[in-house]
């Protein structure tokens, strides 16, 4: 029996909904194939903000050492968005990423047959399937460079942020971003906007350098206006996409969307060894908090990401993956994902009970 310790932070909002189901989920895999996961909570975002005045108490990024692997809900909500930068919820999200040296944002964005439907994009579009891997650099860039307010002689306040990035922080995404694309099918997109930025110039270099130890992957370059459109217009081209920190975060919201709910899509932050960050990429959705509305499945199959990528558990991961495919086969679907030919709309926890039905029954 494989034992595991695992730091959760259900964070804010519809977060502690999401992560329940996910903790039942862990715990049934657990029971079904033998193996001890230790369940760790701690506070990060507004929850922790409103109990020790800061958004990653130490305690938390301690706690989160001491683990194999850390799942997160979600941070964030009006109440604290008249906080100053440094002191609001998503502050204590950088900090998390950047103190346990997570540097990889892996998001898949696959379309499920069953989902189809859901996409906002003409059937001719998504019928042959989609499904790609965006890998996020996620500690270094614009969220992380210099960043402040001047005064100016005659325009009043200015304010910049500063994009940076060092020819060892984009060889080591790209390296992880080929070794993805070889598990795959082989294909990389890099995308920068290096006909503007120095840094992107820089990025598409080193790119080209580390593509060198990858031959059998076909390597390709687009801006990332391009990268948008194309995304939309023929989202079946992309197989693997490695890129900066904000355009990974833009992108990758984009991609949830083509695959009809961002209540769909786990992530994965990664870093040297086996520890990892899991989480959905949604947000805190204050607004459904309480209702019993949230879609967990993210965070389910963020946990699914978690058995892969932290616990080589990849026959546990599957079993996950394969429950959630088939709740959504039998058309049972939270309300962000119903459609008219929806058998039937079903909450946050039923959701999760479903999963973990089909897991202990299969």
């Amino acid at each position: 029996m494989a034992k595991f310790n695992i730091a959760v932070l259900p964070g804010d909002g519809i977060g502690p909904e999401v992560v329940e189901q996910a903790v039942q989920v862990i715990n049934t895999v657990g029971e079904k194939y033998g193996h001890e996961f230790v369940i760790k909570e701690g506070l990060l975002g507004g929850c922790a903000i409103d109990s020790t005045g800061e958004p990653l108490p130490q305690e938390t990024l301690d706690l989160c050492k001491s683990c194999d692997a850390v799942l997160l809900g979600a941070v964030g909500g009006e109440k604290w968005d008249s906080l100053p930068g440094n002191k609001r919820p998503e502050a204590g999200l950088l900090g998390i990423r950047a103190g346990l040296g997570l540097y990889a944002n892996l998001r898949p964005a696959v379309i499920y047959s069953a989902l189809k439907g859901a996409s906002p994009l003409r059937p001719d579009i998504v019928d042959a399937g989609v499904d790609i891997m965006v890998v996020r650099e996620l500690t270094g860039g614009m969220y992380f460079g210099d960043k402040g307010r001047v005064q100016t002689e005659n325009m009043g306040e200015a304010a910049f942020d500063t994009e940076k990035y060092s020819v060892y922080e984009v060889e080591r995404i790209a390296r992880l971003a080929f070794e993805a694309a070889m598990k795959r099918r082989k294909k990389l997109t890099s995308v920068d906007k290096a006909n503007v930025l120095e840094s992107s110039r820089l990025w598409r270099e080193v790119v080209v350098r580390v593509s060198k130890n990858y031959p059998e992957v076909e390597l390709s370059h687009m801006y990332v206006d391009n990268a948008a459109m194309q995304l939309v217009r023929n989202p079946k081209q992309f197989d693997v996409i490695v890129t900066s920190n904000m355009f990974g975060d833009i992108l990758s919201d984009e991609a949830s969307m083509i695959t009809g709910s961002i209540g769909m899509l786990p992530s994965a932050s990664l870093g040297e060894g086996s520890m990892g960050l899991y989480e959905p990429i949604h947000g805190s959705a204050p607004d459904i908090a309480g209702q019993d509305k949230a879609n967990p499945l993210a965070t389910i199959l963020s946990v699914a990401m978690m058995m892969k990528y932290s616990f080589s558990l990849d026959a546990v991961s599957e079993a996950i993956e394969s429950a959630v495919v088939r709740v959504l086969e039998k058309g049972y679907r939270t309300a962000d994902i119903s459609s008219p030919q929806t058998t039937q709309v079903v909450g946050t926890k039923e959701m999760g009970r479903l999963i973990v039905g089909e897991i202990k029954s299969n």
